[in-house]
């Protein structure tokens, strides 16, 4: 299915990846002021038209977020509270420890054969680790962008077939394995509306996007 799509329609698949990683990287002013904006609805809602996702957000959903400096700090402290918790997140971000945790395993950041099998997937496909950080590459937002690399490829016609390939097995091989899991968690545990809506989002999106 995917090696029949048009340019546009991976254009589309990059956008879609871009804003979902967006949403789920750790907050930040720019986050913020899109949110708030209302920018990030706007693009939500054209994507998802664009990309036939059985989706769409009511102007008022986000009324709640203020101004930007009030926005950022909710968006991060629902994160944080989420995401990253003390000792434990409510729900883990990482591929590695929900496919680890499936297998009765005990989950380790870094240390398991998912996060490192993701590691060297995203290596072979040139998206590296940035400089200065330690973030584990089967982060949700970093397995997003690595979708969002391929499919822009193959929108630019920058080795399109293998893009396209890589693309289609990363998605069956990691993303549907815990992603759609992942999606459901953060509606049911969020109490923003911002990531009851980025994760709707994402749950509707993955269908299309595989």
């Amino acid at each position: 299915m995917t090696e029949h799509m048009d340019a546009n329609a991976w254009q589309v698949r990059a956008a879609l990846c871009e804003l979902l990683a967006l949403s789920f990287r750790y907050p930040d002013s720019v986050l913020a002021e899109v949110v708030v904006s209302g920018e990030w609805m706007d693009a939500a809602n054209e994507l998802a038209l664009a990309a036939g996702v059985n989706w769409a957000i009511d102007p008022h959903e986000l009324s709640e977020m203020g101004d930007e400096e009030e926005a950022l700090h909710k968006l991060r402290a629902e994160a944080t509270r989420l995401f990253i918790g003390a000792p434990e997140p409510a729900i883990s971000p990482y591929e590695g420890i929900w496919r680890t945790s499936d297998e009765g395993g005990e989950a380790l950041l870094f240390i398991n054969p998912h996060s490192m099998e993701v590691e060297r997937f995203c290596k072979s496909c040139g998206l590296g680790r940035p400089a200065g950080t330690n973030e584990p590459l089967d982060n949700v937002a970093t397995e997003l962008e690595l979708l969002e690399c391929l499919a822009a490829r193959v929108a630019l016609g920058e080795d399109a077939e293998t893009a396209a390939a890589a693309y289609a097995e990363f998605m069956a091989a990691h993303v549907m394995q815990w992603m759609p899991r992942f999606a459901e968690k953060v509606q049911e545990e969020t109490t923003l509306a911002f990531y009851q809506q980025a994760a709707l989002l994402l749950a509707r999106s993955l269908d299309v996007l595989a």
